[in-house]
């Protein structure tokens, strides 16, 4: 059933215990929920989104007893939060469906909905539902270009869909474990919301006039102290990374690994803070959340029939798509008989704004001078983080 948080507001959450990956894509080491919300109110009810399809039956379950909704807000048109509002509108059918302008045309692309079930509502516009009035906010680009977010003035409650959510399987209606969110939250912003930070900055500043009390997503707990999770985000979204170096590789036959050693003790001895990343073994979903602080990176991989290690180029492609916002960026690189690892890696990164430091490309095992130019360039990073004044 529904779960009552405050007088007359529902949370309808699908709990994905098992889920482990999203989007064939996004690894979820802690799962995720599909969080859908009730209004009821005096004249009408509203119900906030819907849930993944594969898990109908349980959303369909929470809805068990609620009679009568006059609308259904579609904030975000992705299949886990719309792909249910076909059924929806059909065990409701006198709901209309309210959605953003830009979000009309997605949702008639996926999914059979009749032109006369929709109303589109513009930034700022608000529908009264007698005792209680819903405020909708135009907020494109989180991570979608029609997303937007609704606030329930008299409750003081923030919709937010995707925007501020957290990948987490979880039992509690709000946030019990910061910490635990935290981690949760950030690996979620890395993998969904960090290609869009500037826009998403560009629109943060439409929060400042609401008093919010309580923000609700549609992945994982909602917040009952707002200013951990939007603090947290204004941080994320901040143009200075932090003194961090990540260095995700691949070594073969240990040459590139001895040097990535070496760079990973040489940058701790100048107070960097460094993050060895073996992509043979590790959760691309860390890998991003580290981009999400690191000024710089610092790529190692051997050479496979003259070009990159291929987990390294796929690692490398997903930098490049999330728009890393590192400042500076090298190459570790090992050959045997020949190749173009370092340019084809070089290439593969345009939309990293980074100044490029000397790369080093070493043949066979690394030399006492090969590990002298590690040092080198561990200098240089150094040199450079000091003259941006960054800290941890």
């Amino acid at each position: 059933m529904a779960r009552k948080f405050k007088e007359n507001l529902y949370l309808l959450d699908v709990v994905d215990w098992n889920r482990r990956l999203f989007d064939a894509l996004i690894p979820l080491p802690d799962g995720t929920s599909y969080n859908a919300y009730f209004i009821e109110a005096s004249e009408k009810n509203v119900l906030i989104d819907t849930a993944e399809p594969e898990l109908a039956h349980i959303f369909f379950e929470k809805l068990e007893g609620i009679k009568k909704i006059d609308y259904v807000v579609s904030l975000h048109s992705e299949q886990d939060h719309s792909g249910l509002l076909p059924e929806v509108l059909k065990k409701y059918p006198n709901a209309k469906l309210i959605c953003s302008p830009k979000a009309k045309p997605t949702l008639s692309d996926h999914m059979p909905i009749a032109e006369d079930r929709f109303i589109t509502v513009e930034d700022g516009e608000e529908i009264s539902l007698g005792n209680k009035t819903l405020k909708f906010i135009h907020f494109p680009w989180v991570h979608w270009p029609e997303t937007m977010l609704a606030y329930l003035k008299e409750d003081k409650v923030l919709f937010t869909c995707d925007f501020l959510g957290s990948h987490l399987a979880t039992t509690d209606i709000f946030v019990s474990n910061e910490c635990e969110v935290y981690e949760a939250s950030k690996r979620y912003f890395a993998e969904i919301m960090l290609p869009f930070r500037n826009i998403i900055n560009k629109n943060l500043p439409k929060l400042d006039e609401y008093d919010i009390e309580i923000v609700a997503p549609s992945h994982g707990p909602m917040y009952d102290n707002p200013k951990f999770i939007i603090d947290a985000y204004k941080e994320w979204l901040s143009d200075t990374p932090k003194n961090v170096v990540i260095i995700p590789y691949v070594s073969m036959h240990g040459s590139v690994e001895k040097m990535v050693n070496h760079l990973v003790t040489a940058l701790e001895n100048r107070g960097i803070k460094a993050y060895k990343i073996d992509l043979t073994v590790t959760d691309l979903g860390k890998l991003a959340i580290t981009l999400v602080d690191a000024a710089t990176i610092v790529i190692g991989t051997p050479t496979v029939l003259g070009e990159a290690h291929p987990i390294v180029s796929y690692a490398t492609i997903l930098a490049n798509a999330l728009k890393a916002k590192a400042k500076y960026v090298s190459i570790l690189a090992s050959y045997a008989w020949g190749g173009r690892a370092v340019e084809k890696i070089a290439g593969m990164i345009p939309n990293i704004k980074a100044e490029v430091i000397e790369p080093i490309y070493i043949k066979g095992a690394p030399t006492e001078a090969d590990l002298k130019a590690v040092e080198n360039l561990a200098e240089e990073i150094s040199i450079r983080h000091k003259k941006d004044n960054l800290s941890l």
